[in-house]
């Protein structure tokens, strides 16, 4: 497996100098400075790269190009993003980058309830707490019907949670989930997110999975003749959040995508901590049965709760068995040599790494996206890796 890590640019507090630091061969990046639904000029994708080629690494997969909302509702001026996003694939394609990760949630990207929770060795983890995540939907955002999307235990335990934050802790809470994250496409207001909300949940899960495939129809033919490969990201968590639908959640949702468009480029990216905070994903099977159609890894453990709360745990301490997941990997690369295919090194990443050290309370850190965090990760990782090699070399 080719080892990566996510970069946010020029600006990123972890520079290209630490990544190879790391010890990662590939970075995956994008343009954040391209508002969502613009093309991406192709002269703006070769300076990108230029400036990690320099520092001697490539850019291995672009994460991500921003699907505008126009395009998930088929609404306004979706048609033209459409075009747009067709000629940023091949911007990248001409640049010679050949994996696009994309996804395709509602409203909200990565949702979580608490950007430093602590852990028992004094580090901090990403964390959705189901009953704070409720107490904001039905008591601060009050969605009309919110109160039946959750059982009556969440909501008893919600309405404790609420009554118990300070007003300090209720903004903090929204700020958490609406204002905006990493790799995300934008920020709301309140109001704002109401209005948005509404009109996804019209459309109802089997409506919003017809958008997606529509998109895919018009776009995967164009990244096919590009040379570049599109894998979607799961649903984070992979449950609905305020009522919306979601669409790439479990392995029937990526066997309806895989489906919908048979294409070379249209394939998955699994990430292990988004499927994986669902306890009936089975990731090592899911690993095997669409080995050929993932074309980015995303390796990730979270410790699961009943309510459907989970935390960010250690690479290798989580609820996801890591080592048969990337055993799994492994053989399917195997396989890819074995077939005379040209990508038989999967690129992975360590996502999500625990904020520890000095790092804690340093600004511009991102949550979640930690130097060292991530980097005893990804140590983690690669001596699975080697394990394994070592194994089969036997």
């Amino acid at each position: 497996m080719q080892e990566t890590w996510r970069w946010f640019g020029p600006k990123d507090p972890i520079t290209l100098e630490n990544i190879i630091q790391a010890g990662a061969t590939g970075v995956v990046s994008s343009l954040h400075d391209i508002p969502t639904g613009d093309a991406w000029p192709l002269q703006a994708v070769l300076t990108h790269k230029q400036l990690i080629e320099e520092a001697g690494l490539k850019w291995s997969v672009v994460e991500s190009i921003p699907l505008h909302n126009d395009i998930k509702t088929r609404t306004g001026d979706f048609k033209r993003h459409i075009e747009n996003y067709k000629a940023s694939l091949r911007s990248v394609g001409q640049a010679g980058i050949d994996t696009v990760c994309y996804n395709f949630m509602p409203v909200v990207d990565w949702t979580r309830t608490n950007l430093m929770y602590r852990l028992p060795n004094a580090s901090h983890a990403l964390r959705f707490e189901m009953s704070d995540f409720a107490a904001y939907d039905i008591f601060m955002l009050e969605r009309e019907g919110a109160s039946a999307s959750y059982s009556q235990a969440v909501t008893d335990c919600a309405k404790s949670s609420f009554e118990k934050m300070n007003d300090a802790q209720k903004v903090l809470l929204e700020k958490n989930i609406i204002a905006g994250l990493p790799g995300g496409e934008g920020s709301y207001t309140r109001e704002s997110i109401k209005k948005v909300i509404a009109q996804f949940i019209a459309l109802g899960v089997e409506g919003f999975r017809e958008h997606l495939f529509e998109f895919l129809k018009e776009v995967i033919p164009v990244a096919q003749e590009a040379g570049v490969k599109m894998c979607i990201h799961p649903d984070d968590p992979p449950f609905s959040l305020f009522g919306l639908p979601r669409v790439v959640s479990t392995a029937n949702d990526a066997r309806a995508l895989i489906k919908a468009v048979p294409s070379p480029a249209n394939g998955l990216t699994l990430c292990a901590g988004s499927f994986g905070a669902r306890g009936d994903n089975d990731l090592i099977a899911m690993a095997r049965e669409f080995g050929p159609h993932i074309h980015f890894v995303h390796l990730r453990n979270v410790k699961r709760e009943a309510d459907g709360s989970f935390y960010e745990a250690e690479h290798l301490n989580g609820d996801n068995d890591m080592v048969g997941l990337i055993n799994a990997f492994m053989d399917e690369e195997a396989r890819r040599k074995q077939e005379g295919r040209k990508d038989i090194h999967i690129p992975m990443r360590p996502d999500h790494g625990h904020l520890l050290g000095d790092e804690i309370g340093k600004e511009g850190v991102n949550p979640g996206y930690s130097f060292a965090g991530r980097m005893k990760g990804l140590a983690e990782l690669r001596g699975v890796i080697h394990a394994l090699e070592v194994m089969r070399d036997d």
